[in-house]
């Protein structure tokens, strides 16, 4: 570990010392200036320079609070930490008020006092709280994260107004030095589960961390897999309501996505307005989001083993319709399938990587150009974009990104595996794609929770599952918490 220098009383020596440690920094601007009611006591006061304000701030009428002092009475005042402000921090070495510079606040050095005053401010400029982009609901607030982890913060305290909500901060990135929140309710959330969150942000060194997706990343037990463990969101009420339930949120300043550990397949399925609705629409779009998911992966599969190889489980008319409809395509049905695969991934990476309305116009546009075309020029069968759009449909229909991202890679493998092997491939596949599955844990959860492992809680969680009983029925929390506090709902009669 590197010799810090500690911070002295002599102005100049600290001047020096700040000088080297920012030279050739220009953005941070450097003012030496003289305070006190007769103008003899020198301070030294250094910022980043769209971080702080001076014309109308705290640090502004700091600055005249001090030059209303004598020396003594500056000298009393920064002992005692009398300074009328909060959020003060007092550091001891050159290092620290360096580090304390860079979280953009002003730091405040004086002649004749031995610790540097760090001032809060506005800090770095950020977009403020907007209207999330990503997971859409009818009903329930429209707020998103922001960019600012303390902004971030203040928002899942502004939903779960407790004292028992906790927020540890920790530093990741050797250089970046990101601050990164973890969030959780004292006495729901296990504690070992804090311990392993901790242990995992330990067990990696990184130049910078700019977002939490490095930490997915870093932090997953098995890396390999193309279903996620963390579960993300961009919604504060979705993150109050999984501290609730006594998992962790972990905030990283920089991105507005948060981290919700740990999850499992049916929290990925589940949104917020879930439980705004009534239990009966909410059951009803559970099961179309759970179908979904299992067609975004196997129906382009499904139609290459039925119509390559059992195609007497078809209907003669409809047998005889697709037939017709592949009459004068060159390709083999899988050519063709991946055909119009690749072309609508593509046309959806288009459309995320263009700006605006341009992405959005591509994405229809597009679709509708190259899909007509490649019908009248015998490059596919209708029935073929029907098979790829419907299954796209179902992907969109997925509420978590992140999430579906895995099923539109699985379904290149059960393409693979069905034009080889027809329906005893489709098996297969869904065979290995289950065992997988059924190996994954997120934080000592099991992914498949609580499609198995559900008496570990005494198949309470079977009641907000496939079909979402009443409210008034939730009574429990889910296995995330802490078995003696997971009673959450008292009817009173």
């Amino acid at each position: 570990m590197a010799k810090k220098t500690a911070i002295s009383k002599n102005l100049s020596e600290n001047i020096a010392h700040m000088e080297e440690l920012f030279h050739t920094c220009d953005d941070i601007k450097k003012k030496q200036m003289n305070i006190g009611k007769d103008g003899d006591v020198a301070c030294y006061l250094t910022f980043i320079e769209v971080a702080v304000d001076m014309g109308n701030s705290a640090l502004l009428e700091l600055l005249k609070y001090l030059r209303g002092l004598s020396r003594e009475e500056i000298y009393e005042a920064l002992s005692s930490n009398a300074l009328a402000i909060s959020d003060a921090t007092y550091f001891t070495t050159i290092e620290e008020a360096g580090d304390g510079l860079l979280t953009g606040e002003a730091i405040l050095f004086v002649d004749g006092f031995d610790q540097a005053v760090k001032i809060p401010d506005d800090g770095y400029p950020n977009m403020g709280v907007n209207e999330v982009d990503s997971e859409k609901v009818v009903r329930g607030s429209n707020e998103g994260f922001t960019e600012s982890v303390k902004q971030n913060a203040a928002l899942i305290r502004k939903r779960v107004r407790s004292t028992q909500v906790k927020v540890k901060q920790k530093k990741l990135g050797v250089r970046s030095k990101t601050n990164v929140y973890l969030v959780y309710m004292e006495g729901l959330a296990y504690p070992g589960l804090l311990k392993e969150i901790e242990k995992r942000l330990d067990g990696f060194e990184i130049d910078g961390v700019l977002d939490s997706g490095v930490i997915e990343q870093l932090s997953e037990e098995k890396w390999y897999s193309p279903f996620p463990q963390f579960q993300t969101t961009e919604r504060p009420d979705r993150a109050a309501m999984s501290i609730l339930e006594g998992r962790v949120i972990l905030l990283s300043d920089n991105s507005p996505v948060a981290l919700i550990l740990p999850t499992d397949y049916d929290s990925f399925i589940k949104t917020s307005d879930d439980y705004y609705n009534r239990w009966e629409i909410a059951s009803f779009e559970r099961i179309l989001r759970y179908a979904a998911s299992f067609l975004a992966m196997t129906l382009p599969g499904l139609y290459l083993a039925v119509t390559n190889f059992h195609t007497q489980i078809l209907p003669t008319t409809l047998l005889l319709s697709f037939a017709e409809a592949r009459s004068g395509v060159p390709f083999p049905a899988v050519v063709e399938v991946l055909i119009m695969e690749l072309s609508f991934e593509l046309l959806r990476e288009a459309g995320v990587r263009l700006p605006g309305t341009m992405g959005n116009t591509i994405g229809i546009v597009g679709g509708l150009i190259i899909g007509q075309a490649a019908v009248e020029a015998s490059l596919v069968s209708p029935i073929v974009v029907i098979v790829i759009s419907f299954t796209a449909l179902c992907s969109f229909a997925i509420p978590s990104e992140e999430f579906a991202t895995a099923f539109r890679l699985l379904k290149f493998f059960f393409i693979g595996i069905c034009a080889w092997l027809g329906f005893f491939g489709f098996l297969v596949g869904l065979l290995l794609v289950l065992i997988h599955l059924s190996h994954l844990k997120s934080f000592g959860v099991p992914y498949l929770m609580p499609f198995v492992a559900a008496d570990l809680n005494d198949y309470e969680d079977e009641r907000d599952f496939l079909w979402r009983q009443p409210l008034r029925m939730l009574w429990k929390r889910p296995i995330y918490a802490r078995k003696n506090n997971r009673r959450k709902l008292r009817i009173k009669r």
